[in-house]
């Protein structure tokens, strides 16, 4: 299994707990909060460092 399957598979884990256990408003932000967080981490990223991101992302991390 690769890392971003298991980083789905945990973000999926907690969206269906958050919707079993919290009330709705609650839930809304766990979902924006786990949809969110990745896409505000990539674009505190300098433009370097996104453009490493890439490259290591084509070739594989440790190639």
């Amino acid at each position: 299994m690769s890392p971003v399957q298991k980083y789905l598979l945990g973000a999926g884990a907690v969206v269906f707990l958050s919707w079993l256990f919290l009330p709705g408003l609650l839930f809304t932000l766990v979902v924006l909060g786990v949809i969110a967080a990745p896409i505000v981490g990539y674009l505190m990223l300098d433009p370097s460092q996104r453009a490493r991101l890439k490259r290591a992302r084509k070739r594989g991390i440790g190639r």
